[in-house]
């Protein structure tokens, strides 16, 4: 467990009202890595009382963000694309890992998979981050 990915990501939780407000917690950090948990609540619900596909995309999105920032460096994503496997319910308790495949200076892909408590995928995720200069902290 990387000190340093826990200070980046800490410094970017306390900014990110989205993440806080959908009730998304940081679990782990490393270089690299996020893992998050979100439970799933009626608010989230689509018309099939099913959650909504935006809200899973952003708990992927979200992971994806810590992860790709978790050196320090500040990045943003450049694409992303999701595959819906399985529907998640009121009450599910979802969890997000997001893993570097490939980081070069300027340019990452990574991917991330949601799970709910079963450990069954609900879906898979795949993205790609540019650094756009400077820190995640400010510092030099």
């Amino acid at each position: 467990m990387s000190n340093e990915a826990w200070r980046n990501a800490r410094a970017m939780y306390e900014k990110d009202t989205c993440a806080r407000e959908l009730g998304i917690e940081l679990v782990e950090m490393d270089q690299g890595f996020a893992q998050m948990t979100m439970a799933v609540t009626p608010k989230m619900l689509n018309g099939h009382q099913t959650c909504h596909g935006g809200q899973l995309f952003s708990l992927a999105d979200t992971a994806f963000a810590y992860a790709c920032n978790s050196q320090g460096l500040a990045a943003v994503a450049s694409a992303a694309s999701i595959d819906f496997l399985r529907p998640a319910f009121t009450g599910d308790l979802l969890t997000v890992t997001a893993r570097v495949k490939q980081q070069g200076k300027l340019t990452g892909v990574y991917d991330i998979e949601i799970v709910n408590q079963q450990q069954k995928t609900v879906a898979l995720f795949r993205g790609k981050s540019h650094r756009i200069g400077g820190t995640i902290t400010g510092e030099a």
